[in-house]
């Protein structure tokens, strides 16, 4: 059961203060990686996370035990509770300035079942479970951090976050959270201390540009494909077991053994495309987020926390793609994602130095970040695992509706699968469902309205 569209209800806040680590901190200069700071990660990434009441925590107020809990974690982090500065060359460097990151306590007049069955985005009330406080948005000179704690009428709460990438990545904010979590369930240190040696992702000198990297070719939009996101209808879709054996029939056998990763990157990418019409005879472009830690030799340090992916693109004509069976799309993403090594991470660094940090490119771009092994759903703050952990909205960075999320999901079933939040133009939106009905169709036929138990959530 999804939230209905007219969930409405209230939050009152308190007054959002600056948590300071616990402890004095050094005040020092830590400049970012050359991975950290590109344009493309300038931006806030929100995550949101719910859980359930607790008989055993009766009597604990999560936001106390939480700001505690931050307080005491920053001591370890204390980079986050600095302020980001910029200098020559637009390099970033974190003066650890020991201000703090933004806390907000806040209560919700509603329950954790309101929201349904199927907790995923996009959630009603977002903005009100991640408040904007005045003067936190920024890139540079900001808080890097803002957490708001928000108390359900059931015992339950939501815990929202707001990160600016360049900090983080993914498994890094994961690591920091999970850390705030070992601290609200009483250790004294994080079971995996920080390391910063953001020194290790650095441009070489001299910089060589050793590959190609068409994921940050400079591309005029000419025909306006850029959509503002007040035009944009968001949904999620869910793909299970079902979907996946569906897809994998229209492969051909020594295909049908590729990831799931890479299954549902080649489709959502070729419907969307569909969907969007674009002249055939322009290039659209995938850009799917690889983790390259285990990629890296020798290997970065346990406890690194900062951006360790790459944005490997597959490129097509849009008329090839749409013509073309899934396989095509499918090689040329598989292509892509294994080129990520030490040497293209190097040689990203290297190219960020020389063109100024640029921004990996958006005209007719589709970006893919998969989250079902971040292990967000993990983090533990004395509540157990969280019911939903992890992405609060598709379509989020510096360009509105380009990218998309994968998060591991439970269906009503009691199936695992993977959602992802999708933004479209409400007609492109209507295209989008049709295609991927007809490339379901044998298995599970896909009503387009919004009733569909397909898409399991729609605002």
């Amino acid at each position: 059961m999804a939230p209905p569209p007219s969930l409405v209800f209230s939050v009152r806040r308190s007054k959002p203060e600056l948590v300071a680590p616990a402890k004095p901190t050094p005040h020092e200069f830590k400049p970012l990686s050359d991975i950290d700071d590109q344009e493309g990660l300038r931006f806030q990434i929100p995550v949101i996370q719910f859980y359930k009441k607790v008989p055993s925590m009766h009597g604990r107020d999560p936001a106390k035990v939480i700001k505690d809990a931050v307080a005491r974690a920053l001591v370890f982090y204390y980079p986050f509770a600095g302020r980001l500065r910029e200098e020559a060359g637009r390099k970033l460097v974190v003066e650890c300035t020991g201000e703090g990151i933004v806390f907000i306590e806040a209560d919700a007049d509603v329950t954790l079942e309101q929201f349904g069955d199927a907790l995923q985005p996009p959630f009603p009330g977002l903005e009100e479970l991640i408040y904007d406080a005045p003067g936190s948005g920024g890139v540079l000179n900001s808080p890097l951090l803002l957490i708001q704690v928000t108390r359900l009428q059931c015992g339950g709460f939501i815990f929202g976050l707001r990160l600016n990438h360049t900090m983080s990545d993914a498994a890094g904010l994961v690591q920091f959270m999970s850390a705030v979590g070992e601290m609200a369930r009483g250790a004294s240190a994080p079971s995996i201390p920080p390391v910063w040696r953001r020194d290790l992702l650095n441009a070489r000198d001299p910089p060589r540009v050793t590959r190609t990297h068409h994921e940050y070719d400079e591309v005029a939009d000419t025909k306006g494909t850029i959509i503002p996101l007040d035009d944009m209808e968001h949904r999620s879709f869910f793909f299970g077991p079902t979907e996946f054996a569906a897809l994998r029939r229209l492969l051909s056998p020594h295909l049908r053994t590729c990831s799931t990763f890479e299954l549902l990157t080649a489709c959502l990418w070729r419907c969307r495309t569909i969907a969007l019409r674009p002249d055939p005879e322009e290039e659209v472009r995938v850009l799917c987020i690889v983790n390259a830690r285990s990629r890296l030799q020798p290997p970065l340090p346990a406890g690194y926390y900062g951006n360790v992916f790459g944005f490997p693109v597959a490129l097509s004509s849009a008329g090839k793609l749409c013509r073309n069976p899934l396989e095509y799309a499918l090689d040329l993403v598989k292509g892509a994602k294994n080129s990520v090594d030490q040497e293209y991470m190097k040689s990203v660094a290297d190219l960020m130095v020389s063109t100024g940090r640029r921004h990996f490119t958006v005209v007719r771009s589709y970006l893919v970040s998969d989250l079902t092994r971040a292990g967000f759903g993990d983090v533990d703050f004395g509540w157990g695992k969280a019911v939903y952990g992890g992405a609060a909205k598709g379509g989020v960075g510096a360009i509105p509706g380009v990218a998309s999320f994968y998060i591991p999901f439970r269906n009503h079933k009691g199936e695992d699968g993977i959602v992802v939040p999708f933004c479209l133009p409400a007609a492109a939106m209507e295209i989008f469902v049709k295609e991927l009905n007809s490339l379901l169709k044998e298995e599970h036929p896909l009503p387009s309205n919004k009733s569909s138990t397909f898409i399991i959530s729609a605002l």
